[in-house]
């Protein structure tokens, strides 16, 4: 019988040095696309999913993030006095039931693979989702909710994946596919940022995993891959023939948010899906292109 899957592993330890000054005294993951900061769309993807415990693997100058899905006594009280009604049921939405978020430090970059095996006691025995908020994800169907979906049916390990040209997939982990069915893509094994004359395919793993307990053992060794790095794509291909392991080609789109690029597309996009605001958004793109 598939254990249920309740908990959700997020990194955040990173310093956002694409970003900068911007991100010199805010955690990357606090700028807000139109009106939330990624980490909110990343945890309500999750609850959407059925997540009910989070884990954020924060670093040195993070605490804005947990802090921001504390209770803000002062704040909801001057709300409420001046009956601004909507802006508190926004602020009790997004707030955390007591002891379903903790936070483990990653104290030296070493690597995504590293810093899950910061997780580890988080993990225990428990599937888990991981979710890197850089990625900001675009769907009618949390993309989390359709991995959640696929290991129901499949078991073992999913992750999200999508085709890229061929001249970028040395920027991504790739798949090795045993038998492709559409949605689903059996993996039979996984490469790191491989040269692109090596790569075993276009299918790439982006920012969303249901990964099994099973992978932080693997993560333990602190065998050092890709960059010189412990990479989380090297502790996954171990578990290739042991355990099921599939890729799905989520419904939806991505925005790479830790690029400017694809920051900028992200806020357009998410605020032409705002019905209050997607008309003006429309008219005043008018004025530049």
């Amino acid at each position: 019988m598939l254990k249920p899957l309740k908990k959700a592993v997020l990194p955040v330890a990173g310093l956002g040095t694409r970003f900068l000054p911007a991100t010199k005294a805010t955690a990357k993951e606090m700028l807000p696309v139109v009106d939330r900061p990624l980490i909110q769309y990343a945890v309500d993807e999750a609850r959407a999913a059925g997540i009910e415990q989070f884990c954020f693997i924060t670093g040195r100058g993070k605490t804005a993030i947990v802090e921001h899905f504390d209770v803000a006594f002062e704040l909801e009280r001057t709300l409420e006095m001046r009956g601004k009604k909507k802006e508190l049921a926004e602020l009790h939405a997004m707030q955390q039931e007591p002891g379903t978020v903790m936070t483990v430090r990653q104290q030296v970059p070493l690597g995504l693979g590293h810093a899950i095996w910061c997780a580890r006691e988080f993990i225990g025995d428990d599937p888990f989702a991981i979710l890197l908020p850089d990625d900001l994800m675009q769907c009618d169907v949390s993309c989390t909710a359709q991995l959640a979906q696929a290991y129901r049916e499949t078991g073992g390990n999913v992750v999200a994946i999508e085709e890229v040209p061929m001249d970028r997939v040395n920027k991504y982990g790739v798949i090795d596919i045993a038998e492709d069915k559409g949605r689903l893509v059996s993996v039979k094994g996984l490469v790191e940022k491989p040269p692109i004359e090596e790569a075993p395919s276009n299918l790439t793993i982006i920012g969303r995993y249901v990964l099994m307990p099973e992978v932080i053992g693997h993560l333990a060794k602190m065998e050092k891959g890709s960059g010189g790095e412990i990479q989380l794509t090297d502790g996954m291909a171990k578990l290739i023939g042991t355990q099921p392991f599939h890729g799905v080609r989520y419904e939806g789109r991505r925005f790479d948010c830790g690029d400017k690029i694809g920051f900028l597309e992200a806020q357009i996009a998410f605020a032409l899906k705002r019905p209050e605001m997607a008309a003006q958004v429309r008219e005043f793109l008018k004025t530049y292109v």
